[in-house]
């Protein structure tokens, strides 16, 4: 942060766009890093592309919704354009109102394919940030001159661009699978605001003082619940299994049947979504990820926060530089056996958690990092 001939602090104009607020990781994400940059002195705005949102705003926040009204039959064949020049209208408009923004943060992929095509936007001020490992989200069943099409559309928004990844391998994997080459790359872990996270993990939980597992995480394919179930089922572990998240009712119909078809519908919990899975993370036993890939592993950290243990597959991602040290012990290869003897292994003989050193991903010095981007 610049500091005045004074010694005081300059407080800095942020504006944060992103495609809605559904319950998903980034969005929480998003409103974790504007709440804590509002309470360090910054102005923050948060332009929003879609009325959705299942999060609380933040107080102090300037959150607007920049949606499309546009029904016309041949709208998605100018949707970007168009809705790159809604977003631009509202961008100078704030900007006369309460001046320059002084660092433009775009989130997640249709976010920045709109935001690309901006006109008033300054360059150097924008940075574009990877919640997600791009190779596995967008081309694991494409081939031919559909993979081609959709590598050349994802190298023309993020070539030359300034490119934030929350973690090392989802920068790495931009670059090597759809020859990207940013201006300028950060890796800026998520933040968690500990405190926060603790007090909410006080509230009250159903199953406090009953073993379980837990995992959180929305119902779609990279999660692979299937997978989840699957090694559950192979552990012999009778303590239920808690799944918090929401989906589809196709998708979560096929993980009912597939719990069904197991034998185990009676021991898993299908708790839905909630804005507040902390007291549910807390009071387990374990907590498990079974993805495919995770840009980061949000929850992951929020779990050791509350003190739990963990396992998760060696997906592509983040989870692998998280889980270090004795908690690799809960890293898991791809498939249901090696999950499910991680699983047993943690379950049987977790490791203490209790004293871990997480200021990595706190906060304060996360938002330090960003504030560092206005500043050259």
């Amino acid at each position: 942060m610049i500091s005045s001939a004074k010694g005081k602090k300059l407080s800095k104009r942020v504006l944060m766009i992103i495609d809605g607020l559904p319950g998903g990781g980034a969005e929480k994400v998003v409103l974790t890093l504007s709440k804590g940059l509002i309470e360090r002195g910054h102005r923050v705005s948060l332009f929003s592309l879609r009325a959705v949102c299942d999060y609380a705003i933040p107080a102090g926040l300037d959150y607007q919704v920049i949606d499309d009204r546009c029904r016309l039959p041949w709208r998605k064949l100018t949707e970007l354009s168009r809705r790159a020049t809604s977003l631009d209208r509202a961008i100078m408009q704030a900007e006369q109102q309460s001046g320059r923004f002084d660092l433009v943060v775009s989130h997640l992929h249709k976010t920045d394919r709109i935001v690309s095509r901006c006109r008033h936007l300054a360059a150097d001020k924008t940075w574009f940030c990877l919640h997600g490992v791009f190779s596995a989200s967008y081309l694991a069943h494409r081939h031919g001159f559909s993979l081609w099409q959709k590598k050349l559309k994802t190298r023309r928004v993020y070539q030359h661009r300034n490119i934030i990844g929350v973690s090392q391998y989802v920068v790495n994997d931009l670059k090597r699978c759809f020859a990207v080459q940013p201006k300028h790359e950060r890796i800026i872990f998520n933040p968690f605001d500990f405190d926060t996270v603790r007090e909410a993990a006080r509230q009250p939980c159903e199953m406090a003082g009953k073993p379980y597992l837990i995992h959180v995480g929305r119902f779609h394919q990279t999660k692979r619940h299937d997978r989840l179930l699957r090694a559950y089922a192979k552990t012999g572990i009778t303590a239920p299994l808690v799944l918090i998240g929401k989906g589809s009712d196709e998708a979560m119909g096929r993980i009912k049947k597939l719990a069904l078809s197991l034998g185990i519908q009676d021991r898993v919990i299908f708790k839905g979504f909630t804005s507040n899975p902390y007291p549910w993370i807390r009071h387990a036993k374990l907590l498990v990820v079974s993805s495919d890939s995770e840009g980061f592993g949000n929850v992951l950290v929020e779990a050791l926060i509350c003190q739990v243990p963990v396992v998760s597959t060696r997906c592509p991602g983040g989870p692998v530089s998280i889980m270090t040290g004795e908690l690799a012990r809960g890293l898991a290869n791809l498939d249901v056996d090696s999950l499910a003897k991680a699983i047993v292994d943690i379950w049987s003989n977790p490791p203490d958690v209790s004293q871990l050193n997480l200021e990595a991903y706190s906060i304060e010095a996360i938002c330090k990092q960003y504030i560092a981007l206005t500043e050259g």
